[in-house]
């Protein structure tokens, strides 16, 4: 054998043990022995084995229960049941958990080696394959790219917020001065000066609302050329961009 085998031999009884390490250890296994199943399962956790030998009967943890647990948690591990209590049940249950083999005493050492063998031969020792993950096709994705039109669209409203703030601000007193004007020449009518009243009410009010006229032209103008200016620059950027 080209690598050093491991076996765990599991029976309360020293003298199997003896029996298993006397042969199989000059045929290149290393002989591990369990006096029960609690024992047994606590070395698996610890490290790996090539080949469980269990007995049946054990205080405890029956070598059913062994070979069971050993199978659900490592069914790559070969189990044989070492027993000289066979029964046409314990073989069904036995088969049903998966073991290899079964070994019936009294043991020989051909019988022994034999059954290593067959065991290791029929039941590669091998780490559960993992999960294949189903292919998915990745459809290339061209890097993404800032947006410049958004960008140009939220740099525009930062610095247009103050402007916008400030235009409602002096717009408010001309517009409530309107509103003031339009109910004082509705209320006129039929007065004999009505037409005196409202010529001199149109001229206040062109003389009150012209600074606040020409504030708001003031306010407007920087931001309609940011306007402008942002707009001319998002349609170069749109020109500018490759196609596919």
């Amino acid at each position: 054998m080209s690598a050093l085998r491991k076996v765990l031999v599991v029976d309360d009884d020293p003298v199997v043990g003896k029996s298993f390490n006397r042969v199989l250890s000059d045929k290149g296994y290393v002989v591990v022995t369990a006096a029960d199943g609690f024992d047994a399962l606590m070395k698996l956790q610890a490290e790996k084995y090539d080949v469980v030998f269990t007995d049946i009967r054990m205080p405890g943890m029956d070598g059913l229960e062994v070979a069971e647990q050993v199978k659900a948690s490592q069914p790559w591990t070969p189990v044989v049941i070492v027993t000289g209590y066979g029964t046409a049940a314990n073989e069904e249950r036995a088969r049903a958990a998966g073991v290899s083999d079964f070994l019936r005493k009294p043991l020989s050492p051909e019988m022994i080696e034999g059954s290593a063998e067959k065991a290791l031969h029929g039941h590669a020792p091998a780490a559960p394959a993992p999960r294949q993950e189903e292919a998915v096709a990745r459809v290339p994705v061209a890097p993404e790219t800032p947006n410049e039109g958004g960008m140009l669209k939220n740099m525009l409203l930062f610095l247009s917020a103050p402007f916008v703030g400030l235009l409602y601000a002096v717009l408010l007193p001309f517009v409530g001065l309107g509103m003031l004007a339009w109910m004082g020449v509705r209320a006129l009518p039929g007065h004999p000066t009505a037409g005196t009243v409202a010529a001199f009410a149109a001229f206040a009010l062109r003389l009150v609302a012209g600074p606040f006229v020409g504030l708001a032209f003031l306010i407007v103008l920087p931001f309609a050329a940011m306007g402008m200016l942002a707009w001319t620059g998002a349609k170069a950027l749109v020109v500018r961009a490759p196609t596919e």
